[in-house]
């Protein structure tokens, strides 16, 4: 029998530019859900406790904040983001491709 182990995302996101790449694409999918999910994989991968330090919410807090099934807020989410190195950017809409 064939050992497969389970697709951990969070082990493949070692530095800011690849968690951007990564979220870039969860923010894409217009999901909710997903994003939150992206952003606390993310979390994982640069440590929740460290994150949660530098965010300023418990650990215990930000596992629920980013588990998908609760909208956290955005104030909540700006500064995880600061806390994994990422910001936010604005851009227009190619109206054309819509």
């Amino acid at each position: 029998m064939v050992d497969i182990s389970k697709f951990d995302a969070a082990e493949y996101l070692k530095t800011p530019e690849m968690i951007a790449v990564y979220l870039t694409d969860a923010f894409e999918t217009d999901d909710p859900a997903f994003i939150t999910r992206a952003i606390g994989t993310a979390a994982r991968a640069k440590g929740m406790a460290d994150v949660a330090k530098a965010a300023g919410v418990s650990r215990e807090s930000l596992y629920k904040s980013l588990n998908g099934q609760s909208k956290p807020e955005f104030d909540t989410v700006h500064k995880v983001l600061g806390a994994l190195g990422i910001r936010l950017i604005a851009e227009p809409i190619d109206n054309k491709a819509a």
